[in-house]
């Protein structure tokens, strides 16, 4: 039997086009391609504004089941049937999340899909790329010491440096920065404060950047952050700091989409990167519509399982940014059927049917979830080699008896020859106009109903749970006119309750609140749900410990 070759290895072999070929394939000229190297360039603004008034071709979301340690293969979904969408003839264009250093050095790893569907150049992809990710992380902690800074020259604004929402950023998982003590070492420091780092991927700088529609709209965003309060909880905001004019220069070349390719010399917009379980997780505005305008398929993806990122995709992005999804693909494996149905890592490779039958309650839930959004579903089963046929034909037989369609894919091993069935049926669903897309609630409902609508609704859980002083802090946000804004629900990926160990498809589960945060920039509340963590810190063994240079330089051990 052929060894396998690791993601990093066939990357690595990849017959890569240089980029400007691959901006050709879908019109954009060479002058608006600003290339960073030969395998990867941003597209200009101005290419942009050119072709807003272009008609728009079919966006199709690829998103999940909770994932499991067993492994899902969203990513890899979402490039193998840009590849497949290709194949049989349809002009698509892929558009993914960047890779975030923590995950990546952590335990999760990169973003750039895997097997014969991957992304390239994916060394460059899950470490610095373009600089976007820094240039977020600057602009977030310009800010944030531009606020020390006011208030050390004497506070004119009359910050109650109690009440400092803003907190800094970096990108990695370092647990010992959640909560400081900050300005210590005397009167040259400033005034001591309590402080804390969150990942960079959770910054609201982030989320705007993601849903900035130009520089304009991205500089008024960043304008409206509020970093603070006064003593009467009136609130500051960064335009009161002047933070805005250098924040948006940071960010002028991260606002550009990022143009790479597949291994399969397709095009790929790679664009962003909020978190999906602590941030609203798609790749940005910029990169949806823009590929929209270029292509007849787009296919993009939400982080997570659908209760974290499908819903958060349709309720935020759509809703903000006018998207009609056409249609969804949920993404399950055998092995994390088995899983959820009880089974333990180590005995996956074991058939168990009776397990598969169980964990597809998990799969049920999602089909049933993407349903409420009046987006017709179909099922990507990510083929492994252990699978059996009897273990693929109950998944299916399950997914039948749900009103919807599961499709062995095998683009991993195969690439795009192993997913034309699947790209072939998301045609079909996407030219049939079934797609009635609509938000799971309206702009006016109340944020405390909004939250528990989608625990309801999305999670199935009884009630969410909160202190007064969460609800009285959501009521004053609707008091000063915040309450027309979707809430973008923090809580573990791993479960549709909030313990990440509760698996299936559990019910009659109650959501506690622990904090709220509002982010009048990016346009919605965050809603900090059990005990999610703004800023993960790292496993026992990191992915860290097996990434090195070997003797010809190349980096291993990234996948």
């Amino acid at each position: 039997m052929a060894e396998v070759k690791s993601d990093i290895e066939i990357a690595r072999g990849a017959k890569k086009k240089p980029i400007q070929e691959i901006g050709a394939k879908i019109g954009i000229p060479n002058e608006h391609l600003l290339p960073y190297g030969h395998d990867k360039a941003k597209v200009s603004a101005e290419f942009i504004k050119s072709v807003k008034g272009n008609k728009d071709g079919k966006l199709i979301l690829v998103t999940a089941i909770n994932p499991t340690p067993a492994g899902e293969g969203k990513t890899t979904t979402t490039v193998g049937l840009g590849d497949g969408l290709n194949r049989i003839g349809k002009k698509a264009i892929v558009c993914i999340r960047e890779a975030s250093l923590g995950p990546n050095f952590g335990v999760k790893g990169g973003a750039a899909g895997g097997g014969l569907a991957q992304v390239v150049p994916m060394e460059d992809m899950n470490l610095h790329f373009t600089g976007d990710f820094h240039a977020i992380t600057t602009a977030h902690n310009l800010l944030s010491a531009l606020i020390d800074n006011h208030i050390y020259w004497g506070n004119e604004l009359g910050i109650d440096t109690r009440r400092v929402a803003w907190r800094r950023v970096m990108d990695m998982n370092d647990r010992a920065l959640r909560e400081m003590i900050c300005s210590l070492g005397g009167v040259a420091n400033g005034y001591p404060r309590e402080a804390g780092f969150d990942i960079t991927v959770a910054s609201e700088v982030m989320a705007i950047l993601c849903l900035a529609t130009d520089l304009k709209d991205l500089e008024k965003r960043l304008g409206d952050i509020i970093v603070a309060y006064r003593r009467d909880k009136s609130p500051v905001y960064a335009r009161d700091l002047k933070a805005d004019g250098a924040m948006a220069v940071l960010l002028k070349d991260a606002m550009q989409p990022n143009l790479v390719q597949t291994l399969e010399n397709n095009p790929a917009f790679v664009h962003g990167g909020p978190f999906a379980n602590i941030a609203h997780g798609c790749n940005s505005v910029v990169a949806t519509t823009t590929a929209l305008k270029l292509a007849d398929y787009v296919v993009t993806e939400a982080g997570f399982g659908a209760d974290l990122g499908a819903e958060k995709f349709f309720d935020i992005k759509c809703r903000k940014a006018g998207l009609k999804p056409s249609a969804a693909v949920i993404v399950a494996t055998v092995r994390a059927m088995k899983m959820n149905g009880g089974v333990k890592k180590e005995d996956l490779g074991k058939e168990n049917i009776e397990a598969v039958k169980k964990g597809c309650l998990n799969l049920g839930r999602h089909i049933e979830n993407v349903k409420q959004f009046g987006v017709p579903a179909v099922v990507a089963i990510n083929h492994f080699t252990t699978d059996t046929e009897t273990e693929i034909q109950a998944m299916k037989d399950f997914v039948k008896a749900q009103g919807a369609e599961a499709i062995l894919c095998k683009h991993w091993a195969q690439g795009s020859a192993g997913i034309e069935d699947l790209a072939k049926k998301v045609v079909e669903i996407a030219e049939s106009g079934a797609s009635q897309f609509s938000p799971l609630y309206p702009d006016e409902m109340p944020l405390f109903e909004k939250v528990n609508t989608i625990v309801k609704r999305i999670y199935r859980g009884d009630e969410a749970i909160a202190d007064k002083s969460i609800r009285d802090q959501l009521h004053a946000w609707e008091q000063a006119g915040y309450g027309n804004l979707p809430v973008c629900m923090a809580k573990t990926q791993y479960s549709f309750s909030t313990d990440p160990n509760l698996r299936g498809a559990p019910t009659g589960h109650t959501v506690p609140v622990r904090e709220v945060r509002l982010s009048a920039g990016a346009g919605f509340v965050v809603i900090i749900c059990g005990e999610v963590m703004t800023m993960p810190g790292l496993p026992k063994a990191p992915s860290s410990e097996k990434i090195f240079l070997n003797e010809q330089g190349q980096i291993e051990g990234l996948f």
